[in-house]
């Protein structure tokens, strides 16, 4: 494989709204459902450029396949990689690597799923790396070192770590049937729940009412049940989390053992990790990070989830270093590609 004397990377990142494909001078953005990082043209630096200037940009939706089916899926990644390179003066031939930190790679049938669908789209000569997108957002933290604990809390969660030796384990990411009861999904669907126990006679009376009724333009507790299965996405539902937050803030008693909840199932999805890797060491008070991602986690509020859930995990383990990564879980991608790539050369010369 040849060496040039630039390098181009491009990366997929979650948000909220749409797929977002921006390209970087050594390295690229973009935004939903699934993490992309292709290199078109490397020479390893000893540093990547700051800031990192935007080559292209493109925008597509929803592409992980367990929501919109598998030829959405794989058409949605294929033009939307089309239309960044067109952006960026590249195209196929110039890809030397391209690896996917994807939602909804839970097994190796899926890895091999989205692998099938690269090979159809890229030429021989690249190297493919597909990973769950937890891996990517682990590597925004641990600027792309797979060693520690990731855990996400968005509308979803999941927590996923590695040992020094390359054993890895995750917990939770099971989705919302399956009870990811920490995520904003599940904070949401309990304070839905107990507005209607609360309607009934079934629980107590709570903030939850008056506050979630208003955000959601209803004018009675009945409403609630039309409301929810007109439409029952888990983003639409975890859209209601910081109603729940305010309420907890204002003490309602309620709201604040929902959040309290919350946070014990977060935290005992980390320690889970962490028991089954023995990423603590021996005694227990062994050093290892633990990147905090997503929206639930943000620590902006008066009542701090994430604060709350590292204070649970420290209970235990003390030596567990809490990260919130200063950048994007797609550079996070980037990072592990490129040393995919470099430990993959390495080997080849060393063979």
């Amino acid at each position: 494989m040849s060496m040039k004397n630039n390098l181009k990377v491009m990366i997929l990142v979650k948000m909220e709204m749409g797929l977002v494909m921006e390209s970087f001078w050594g390295l690229m953005v973009a935004l939903l459902q699934l993490f992309v990082s292709v290199f078109l043209s490397f020479l390893p630096p000893k540093t990547l450029p700051k800031p990192l200037p935007i080559l292209g940009r493109a925008v597509s939706g929803c592409s992980n396949h367990n929501s919109v089916g598998e030829t959405a899926a794989r058409d949605t990644l294929e033009e939307v990689m089309a239309e960044a390179l067109s952006k960026s003066g590249s195209n196929w031939s110039t890809v030397h690597a391209v690896c996917l930190g994807v939602s909804g790679v839970n097994h190796p049938t899926d890895q091999e799923r989205i692998l099938y669908w690269l090979r159809e789209i890229f030429p021989s000569h690249v190297k493919l790396y597909v990973r769950n997108d937890a891996v990517a957002a682990l590597a925004s933290g641990t600027m792309g070192k797979l060693h520690g604990c990731v855990l996400i809390a968005g509308t979803g969660c999941i927590s996923y770590g590695f040992a020094e030796d390359g054993r890895e384990a995750r917990a939770s990411g099971a989705g919302p049937v399956l009870g990811d009861w920490g995520s904003g999904y599940g904070i949401a669907a309990k304070a839905l729940t107990a507005v209607i126990r609360a309607h009934d006679g079934r629980g107590p009376q709570t903030m939850l009412t008056d506050k979630i009724l208003k955000a959601i333009h209803l004018s009675s507790p009945e409403e609630l049940i039309g409301w929810t299965y007109a439409d029952p996405s888990w983003a639409r539902i975890a859209a209601l989390v910081p109603e729940v937050v305010s309420c907890a803030e204002a003490c309602d008693q309620v709201a604040t053992k929902i959040l309290v909840d919350a946070v014990q199932d977060l935290a005992l999805s980390v320690k889970a990790v962490v028991q089954r890797l023995s990423l603590c060491g021996e005694d227990g008070n062994g050093s290892f990070p633990v990147v905090m991602v997503g929206g639930v986690l943000e620590a902006n509020r008066t009542w701090d989830i994430g604060e709350e859930v590292v204070k649970c995990i420290q209970d235990q383990f003390p030596g567990a270093h809490p990260i919130r990564p200063q950048v994007e879980p797609a550079v996070g991608a980037a990072l592990l590609a490129w040393n995919f790539l470099m430990k993959e050369s390495t080997e080849n010369c060393h063979s």
